[in-house]
């Protein structure tokens, strides 16, 4: 059956009609991410979102849309929670939505009815900047870091990339917001079109300059690192068997002249330190391909209490001493956040029966021939400021090691592949991501890919000639910007408001204006 524009608008106007478009039309973004990777679509994917927004017929209802909006976003990016986390999955994105409710609200603020030019430029800063502000507080370890984020759907991009190594993800997302608000405003507001048109030159222009001007990766040699991926291994015994394939795999690689060999997330389940045949057989691989092994350790330390979860160099003597305890830990996959209130969760789902313990510093590690690698562990490859750190601190090469074997058959492997692309691109420097069960992947200082991907079905080792590069990018030298940049707009905003405010209240009320009389000196009544 085919609808109206008013059966639409009269669908729109009931409140469950209405919450569930909004639930809908946030949640489509997703299709901008791998696997689908429609990266284009980013571009007008919110559009459905503000013209519904624009439309809400109170403030109170415009902070509905963005919130529910928001719980679209959120359920659809961590769809793949769900198997694992069930109806806590939900929870989660109905609390984080909510951070879209002032999004909402100034969407209506700026772009509802007729807006003037004035308030569709001001809309092309405003709202590129409220998102930013959701997606930094989202950011936060605490509240499931930063996956998602809408400009790491660029990460396929070259031109995208070179965006990133200016401002990083960050400028990406003001950008394709403020694209998304320029288009909205053309598809629904006839009379402000030219502002947004402006507003779409000025994104172009923004762009070309980007691509011309800023510095780029000079490459001044080559490595040869080699990622070893067992697949899924499950059953009595897995940690026996995962570290025997790998050790099969690894031993595959001997005379192929690498220079490190890197293994996934929680390659090896035993402390080292309290299995040394098991530190023996990675010394005599580490002999046999003439290459150190970077292996990650997740079980209970003999040194310490607690299980952490580190990445150890192993060289042609044993371990070497590197070692880094990974510091950023998944909400509920490696500790329930407030477990006195929220340690039910372990009850519908697979959350975390014991907290893992955090580290408290990144490492560089020197591998040799003067080559430096600057490890993360699984979700810390979506933290932009970690790889910038690293970079900073002297490393060639940033390398994640990453297992998402319980997630195989949802969009999150090739999801969390794409991140390192970013990353590499931000920093100036290639970047190894390294899993478990795939996908595995590997990209060059600009971000490019280097080889091919090693995808969920494959149980294989792989060499890659890594371009090396140095230099200092502008993301690199100055950070996070973007952020800021906003911060100061949403203060002039703020700032603004609360001028025009202070006027009316100084103003008063409107001068009393007595009723008209009438010949016989009677105030006049209506109908007589």
């Amino acid at each position: 059956m085919k609808l109206s524009a008013a059966d639409w608008r009269r669908r729109l106007g009931s409140p469950w009609w209405r919450g569930a478009a909004a639930v809908l039309a946030g949640a489509l973004p997703m299709l901008s991410f791998p696997a689908p990777s429609l990266w284009w679509f980013a571009y007008v994917a919110l559009v459905p979102w503000i013209l519904l927004v624009r439309s809400a017929p109170t403030a109170r209802r415009a902070a509905y849309d963005g919130w529910l909006g928001g719980l679209g976003f959120m359920l659809a990016v961590h769809h793949w929670l769900l198997p694992s986390l069930h109806v806590f999955t939900v929870v989660i994105a109905a609390l984080l939505g909510a951070l879209w409710a002032p999004w909402g609200w100034l969407t209506r603020r700026f772009l509802a009815g007729v807006p003037s030019a004035g308030q569709v430029v001001a809309a092309l800063f405003v709202l590129p900047s409220a998102w930013l502000m959701v997606e930094l507080v989202r950011s936060w370890e605490g509240l499931g870091g930063p996956w998602g984020l809408l400009g790491s759907s660029q990460w396929d991009v070259e031109p995208a990339l070179r965006l990133a190594s200016v401002g990083g993800v960050w400028l990406l997302s003001f950008l394709l917001v403020a694209v998304n608000v320029a288009v909205a405003v053309l598809v629904a507001v006839r009379q402000s079109r030219v502002p947004a048109i402006a507003g779409l030159v000025a994104t172009a222009a923004a762009t070309s300059a980007a691509w011309a001007w800023s510095p780029r990766p000079d490459v001044d040699g080559r490595v040869r690192i080699a990622v070893v991926q067992p697949g899924v291994i499950d059953g009595v015994g897995g940690a026996e068997k995962r570290f025997a394939r790998e050790e099969t795999l690894t031993r595959q690689l001997a005379g192929q002249d690498v220079d490190l060999v890197v293994w996934g997330e929680s390659s090896v389940g035993f402390d080292l330190a309290d299995r040394p045949d098991l530190a023996n057989r990675l010394a005599a691989l580490s002999r046999q391909v003439d290459a150190d092994i970077l292996v990650n350790v997740d079980a209970r330390r003999s040194d310490r209490p607690g299980i952490y979860k580190s990445s150890v160099l192993v060289g042609p003597e044993g371990p070497t001493g590197d070692r880094y305890d990974k510091m950023r830990l998944v909400p509920f996959g490696e500790y329930v956040p407030a477990r006195s209130l929220l340690g039910w969760a372990t009850s519908v789902g697979k959350a975390a029966g014991e907290d893992r313990m955090r580290g408290t510093e990144q490492v560089v590690m020197n591998v040799g021939d003067g080559l430096r690698i600057g490890p993360m562990v699984c979700f810390e490859s979506a933290f932009p400021d970690m790889s910038r750190h690293l970079a900073r601190d002297g490393a060639d090469l940033l390398l994640a090691q990453s297992a998402t074997s319980s997630f195989q058959q949802s969009w999150a492997p090739e999801q969390h592949a794409s991140l390192a692309a970013l990353r590499a691109a931000e920093t100036g420097r290639p970047m190894v991501h390294a899993t478990l069960t795939g996908v595995s992947a590997v990209y060059g200082p600009s971000g490019e890919r280097v080889g091919s991907w090693l995808g969920t079905d494959a149980s294989a080792s792989a060499v890659y000639d890594v371009p090396l590069a140095h230099g200092v990018t502008p993301y690199a030298r100055f950070g996070e910007w973007p952020v800021y940049a906003a911060l100061l707009i949403l203060a002039a905003l703020g700032a603004t408001e609360g001028a025009r405010s202070l006027r009316v209240r100084r103003a008063g009320p409107s001068p009393h204006v007595p009723p008209a009389r009438t010949a016989h000196e009677s105030p006049a009544r209506p109908g007589r």
